[in-house]
């Protein structure tokens, strides 16, 4: 692999400077202010990703409101007593978007973010407090105990809930092809996944910079060149865990 010196020499030029490229490097949240946030949000969040998969995120962004409102603000002992019958109604709820696979999403998430707080005290220990050297695991964990929580959905609600974190796009994968990691270009097997995290190890020992600054910068070394004013328009747009 090279050095991660050289992949953020390349991105600087491309963006400008270093100060151009420093205005799209976000620091990520604490694990401390990660474990404070309150459990409904960690679902909402979970319900934002699995809804904005297949669908333009602006149109869930002009529903959300709705969403909040139909949803309870995703309080889970609202959400986990309701009966099968008024599960059903959300089928006519015209204030989110009526697709039943993702809406029965909502009801498992919520029981997943439940048993996980009845373990470890809150969702929002458990999830701060897993090492982001280990993110594969968490990805793998969402996936095998959430609702369609697989893939990127799973590491956008990583990124959108501030915790530190890779992601995957194909810029990234280009980047991490065209500086040593032996990947495919989809990045979705185990072994693909492994050797991903154990670049993304090494290049954080290597420089010292967070997960999500080193994914950053290596999106930015590659592909189109979108400008600096463009892209922080992108960033945040999706939280709703503050």
């Amino acid at each position: 692999m090279k050095k991660f010196k050289y992949i953020q020499e390349a991105a600087t030029k491309r963006k400008g400077g270093e100060k151009q490229l420093a205005r799209l490097l976000t620091k990520p949240a604490t694990v401390k202010h990660l474990a404070k946030i309150e459990d409904h949000r960690y679902l909402a969040q979970m319900t934002r990703c699995v809804f904005n998969a297949g669908f333009h995120w602006r149109v869930i962004s002009a529903k959300w409101d709705g969403f909040e409102e139909a949803f309870h603000g995703f309080d889970l002992g609202q959400l986990l007593t309701k009966s099968p019958e008024e599960w059903e109604a959300y089928i006519e709820d015209t204030r989110i978007i009526r697709n039943w696979q993702k809406i029965q999403t909502v009801f498992h998430n919520a029981a997943m973010v439940d048993d996980i707080g009845a373990e470890h005290g809150s969702f929002a220990d458990f999830f701060a407090n897993w090492p982001s050297s280990d993110q594969i695991g968490l990805m793998k964990y969402l996936h095998k105990n959430g609702s369609r929580l697989g893939g990127k959905t799973a590491q956008w609600f990583i990124r959108f809930t501030g915790k530190d974190g890779f992601m995957l796009t194909g810029d990234v994968i280009t980047a991490l092809i065209a500086n040593g990691v032996e990947t495919n270009d989809k990045a979705s097997s185990q072994r693909d996944l492994k050797r991903i995290q154990e670049a993304f190890n090494e290049w954080h020992e290597q420089s010292g910079l967070p997960y999500s600054h080193l994914s950053k910068i290596l999106s930015y070394s590659v592909g189109d060149n979108v400008p600096v004013d463009v892209l922080e328009g992108y960033q945040g747009s999706q939280t709703v865990t503050d």
